[in-house]
């Protein structure tokens, strides 16, 4: 991808960074993509920064050269989010792993952007604190808030949305801008917080994050359900919120992805639709929720309800989950992964995957269906060969319907894997052209050069 008029700014990046600015072909190529199937796209230059003050630095020199910058995390998004498609500089913000401020009085903390989720859930143990946002994973939190993460724990915490108090971003020029206090709430100014959770690097690069923090709870229990089809889970999961329960988690797997899990890990599970879910509390208010839940289950049909409390018990119950992802790409051999996910209002979110399934019927590449059916998100999962156009033309297929159903459902095109290149082409149908002008004149005033991460979520006005 590097051009000539790139160099001259190259040039400048790497004497300013030294060794910690690589051009080598393997750095090249692990900074060229993300977990999604989307073509690789390496940059020109890979910068290791240590400090905001080197991404200040870093983004004063592209701005100057006008040279596009992709910040790069773990590289665990599934959209083609990190993928440089217009080369240039690749600001890797691993190394920046410190945990700045820890406030257990306050119930927050401040981290670098490359702190690590299960890294700063190790450095947290001692107070009795946890973060709970857990999107699979172990995604920096820097890219989870980018990126406005959620996954499995959203049902009672919420996402990256409602867990990222305020924010340190470098945007254009290098200016260093802090998005809010520590206040748990203010009425003061434009929400800058929310204006940058979510932004996919498109607007500036997140460099510092102070995060709400919950207790760890007092008592967990899981449990699994198995039922005859996926209407009679799903329905048991929206009966259950609708009934007060609230669990941390309510996960669904559809037959085929048992099927593949059974095979994948070695289990023996009923090979039906089927529920996990945990619940968080004290002792008591935990036991009477399972109670509950298994009556609505009942209810349900349920052909199989077992629980666990024990750590080692829980993990067994929730292996099936962990390792649903490779279990279905692992389906065949050499095949690679396309996940998209909707989200859609959950009383809709039955209907919809009761039509997915259909479409899934005649789909030639094999696919399972999982989901955080708490949050009325789901997600397909292929396990693709991407070298057959015909495997890759209905794969689109199935995901354009996808998305046309949820939005006809008042849903969207994503709830947590973010827009990059796959979503899109399907923002306008979401937003509508008002919408959609008033995020490109917002691209255009934050990055009137369109050096943010280009080519992802919208283009400049």
């Amino acid at each position: 991808m590097q051009t000539q008029s790139h160099q001259p700014g190259l040039d400048a990046i790497k004497a300013h960074f030294q060794d910690r600015a690589v051009a080598a072909q393997a750095i090249l190529d692990q900074h060229a993509h993300d977990e999604s199937f989307h073509p690789w796209a390496p940059p020109d230059l890979v910068v290791f920064a240590r400090s905001t003050e080197d991404v200040a630095a870093a983004v004063r020199i592209c701005t100057q050269h006008k040279l596009p910058i992709v910040a790069f995390g773990a590289g665990t998004s599934l959209e083609g989010n990190v993928n440089a498609v217009r080369g240039g500089v690749c600001i890797d913000l691993s190394q920046m792993d410190r945990v700045l401020q820890v406030n257990p009085e306050d119930f927050d903390c401040t981290v670098q952007a490359g702190v690590r989720r299960k890294q700063l859930n190790t450095e947290l143990r001692t107070t009795g604190l946890f973060f709970p946002i857990d999107p699979g994973p172990d995604a920096t939190i820097g890219g989870m808030a980018a990126t406005r993460a959620s996954g499995t724990n959203a049902v009672r915490y919420g996402t990256m949305r409602e867990n990222v108090i305020a924010l340190t971003v470098v945007t254009a020029g290098g200016h260093v801008v802090r998005t809010s206090r520590r206040a748990r709430k203010s009425a003061a100014g434009y929400d800058l917080t929310r204006l940058f959770v979510g932004s996919e690097g498109t607007l500036g690069i997140i460099t510092e994050v102070t995060l709400r923090l919950s207790g760890i709870p007092e008592e967990t229990i899981v449990g699994r359900c198995a039922f005859p089809s996926e209407a009679a889970a799903v329905d048991t999961a929206i009966q259950t919120l609708q009934s007060g329960v609230t669990p941390a988690r309510v996960e669904f797997l559809d037959d085929r992805l048992i099927a593949a899990v059974n095979r994948y890990s070695g289990l023996d599970l009923p090979e039906t639709s089927t529920l996990f879910f945990e619940l968080h509390g004290s002792a008591a208010h935990v036991a009477e929720q399972c109670e509950l839940l298994e009556a609505i289950a009942s209810e349900n049909d349920c052909l199989s309800f077992e629980m666990a409390q024990g750590p080692d018990e829980r993990t067994r119950l929730w292996q099936a989950r962990h390792d649903a992802y490779y279990a279905t790409v692992n389906q065949r051999r050499d095949a690679r992964g396309l996940a998209t996910d909707v989200c859609v209002p959950i009383s809709r979110i039955a209907e919809c995957i009761v039509e997915t399934k259909k479409d899934l019927e005649d789909c030639p590449v094999p696919a399972c269906i999982m989901g955080h059916v708490g949050d009325g998100n789901f997600h397909v999962v292929f396990s693709l060969n991407a070298d057959d156009p015909a495997e890759l033309k209905a794969t689109e297929e199935i995901g354009r319907r996808l998305v046309s159903r949820a939005l006809a459902m008042d849903g969207t095109c994503t709830g947590e894997h973010g827009v990059g290149l796959g979503k899109k082409k399907y923002l306008p149908d979401e937003f509508g052209e008002e919408a959609m002008q008033v995020m490109r004149l917002l691209k255009t005033s934050l990055d009137p050069d369109n050096i943010f991460n280009p080519g992802k979520i919208v283009d400049p006005a």
